[in-house]
């Protein structure tokens, strides 16, 4: 390539057509192409069908032998399977692509949604919290839920177990928004599929995965970016101090979202979590006026979404992109500032000398690879 760098952002263009959602599908279902990936070969290459046609030389060059990138007939078959299961296709760049998810760093290029996609112009708070919830946290969450689509806002949560639960049922009648680690057309927990059902019909199903996709440990963390992404702001209701709910709430820090937690006993251990979280400055919780009463100042409508963006740049634009090289470089430097011993996140993001919205990322795909492990305490060490 003749440069390393761009001078300006590309916009990214949206699919016309089925044949360009078919490439757009293939690019993002290629092997070893993960989501900034997909934005770097769209910026550097202009659309999907180039893309595609370079991506073979791109994988020899990395020393990938025998790369072939995802069959057409694979993409129409995800394409069939989600119009049988009554889901349609939102891509990055759309009307209908919801703006708070366009704002983080690593918005997911194709959605899949099933039930009311209105739901995604209005402005949303995820509930989250423990699996194992306490009767006392059922019934908080359940108040905060009913309070918050009283006043208008979407409730986000993941349709787990315990709190998940409980908010997407006391927000069915206001509008709940269900984002599953799976594909939209599996139901994780079985026991939610009536839940699952109801949401579709009454509120709104959305995943970034496969049609199909059976979700295992590793999607959960990427799933949970989403629900941060969606939201105003992250209410956590019980959790434990190590929790999948507390990467939610780090999500929502690095993305720019308000967290705040209901306090609990500190004899229970799932209230640990979100006792950690107002000791470390989240907005401590007792009512949905708490959280109203937090959000009073981003919550102001405006005229469109464009008014809150300069002149010049496009809505749909994402951030200026790294190449490929880039990417690479920063994936090495991280790797060789770590070894078997834990260290701390925030100490390796000082060490680097770099944004931490930058980094941040680059971390979760390291650890999605395999070779980053994270450890308690914020901790990361090398993969031997």
């Amino acid at each position: 390539m003749a440069e390393d760098h761009y001078s300006s952002p590309t916009p990214l263009i949206p699919p016309h057509s089925e044949e360009e959602q078919v490439n757009w599908l293939r690019l993002l279902r290629s092997r070893r192409v993960g989501v900034t990936t997909f934005f770097r070969l769209m910026a550097e290459h202009q659309n999907a069908a180039t893309a595609l046609e370079a991506l073979v030389d791109i994988a020899k060059a990395a020393g990938v032998a025998d790369y072939a990138v995802c069959p057409a007939d694979v993409a129409r078959a995800e394409i069939r399977r989600a119009r049988a299961a009554g889901a349609r296709m939102i891509c990055f760049g759309e009307p209908d692509y919801p703006a708070q998810l366009s704002d983080i760093a690593d918005p997911p290029p194709i959605l899949w949604a099933q039930g009311n996609a209105s739901l995604l112009n209005r402005p949303m708070i995820a509930l989250v919290g423990a699996r194992n919830a306490s009767s006392l946290g059922t019934r908080m969450v359940r108040k905060l839920a009913e309070g918050l689509t009283g006043e208008g806002y979407v409730v986000v949560s993941g349709l787990a177990r315990g709190i998940d639960t409980a908010a997407h049922s006391a927000a069915l009648t206001g509008g709940t928004l269900a984002v599953q680690a799976g594909g939209v057309d599996v139901v994780y927990p079985a026991e939610n599929t009536r839940l699952a059902d109801q949401i579709a019909a009454k509120g709104l199903r959305l995943s970034e995965m496969p049609m199909g996709m059976i979700p295992t440990a590793r999607h959960f963390p990427r799933r949970n970016r989403i629900i941060s992404g969606l939201a105003a702001a992250v209410v956590v209701v019980e959790a434990a101090a190590k929790s999948g709910s507390l990467i939610t709430a780090r999500n929502a820090l690095d993305q720019g979202r308000d967290v705040l937690a209901v306090p609990g006993h500190p004899f229970d251990a799932r209230a640990s979590g979100c006792n950690m979280l107002i000791r470390d400055g989240a907005t401590l919780v007792r009512s949905p006026a708490d959280v109203i009463d937090a959000l009073a100042p981003i919550a102001a409508p405006a005229e469109s979404a464009e008014q809150l963006l300069p002149a010049d740049i496009p809505a749909a634009t994402p951030r200026k992109p790294r190449t490929l090289r880039e990417t690479a470089a920063l994936h090495s430097e991280i790797l060789s500032r770590l070894g078997p011993s834990p260290v701390a996140e925030d100490q390796l993001i000082r060490d680097l000398a770099r944004p931490v919205k930058q980094v941040t990322p680059e971390i979760v795909t390291l650890e999605l690879e395999g070779k980053i492990s994270r450890q308690s305490g914020g901790l990361l060490s090398l993969v031997t």
